[in-house]
């Protein structure tokens, strides 16, 4: 399964998806610069960012990316990457855009993962890779 993400200059999320065992594509650092096109079923891996009363939690990057309809169009579901230390607003971003696309939060984990993150995440790419060719059969 594609993973599409962005990771801030942190690279927390980069250096999660690099743990995982599936393709992945960048969305770039900078607004100003060209976002990309998918064109086949992907997952979003986004972090949260500034996420409180009355502010944006969705990394712009994510926002000017999905506000291509295609892109949407593809997307089957969203993991969610934070820090637990925010409490309720843990893995926000990942909650708005499932609601907002109506599709499934399929994980949420904490900055770079533990290694049954990792496991986990793999795992459940793998099945819905089998449950999208069964789908497209």
């Amino acid at each position: 399964m594609l993973l599409v993400y962005y990771s801030s200059s942190s690279e927390y999320t980069h250096r999660f998806v690099g743990k995982l065992d599936h393709p992945a594509r960048r969305l770039p650092l900078l607004t100003k610069d060209e976002t990309l096109l998918v064109d086949e079923p992907f997952v979003l891996v986004t972090p949260t960012y500034g996420a409180g009363p009355n502010r944006g939690a969705v990394p712009k990057q994510v926002v000017k990316f999905l506000n291509i309809e295609s892109n949407r169009r593809h997307l089957v579901g969203v993991i969610g990457a934070g820090n637990t230390n925010f409490g309720a607003e843990y893995c926000r971003a990942a909650h708005k855009i499932a609601v907002k696309c109506q599709v499934p939060v399929l994980y949420r984990v904490e900055l770079l993962g533990t290694p049954e993150d990792v496991a986990a995440v793999n795992q459940g790419l793998d099945k819905l890779c089998v449950s999208s060719l069964k789908t497209a059969m």
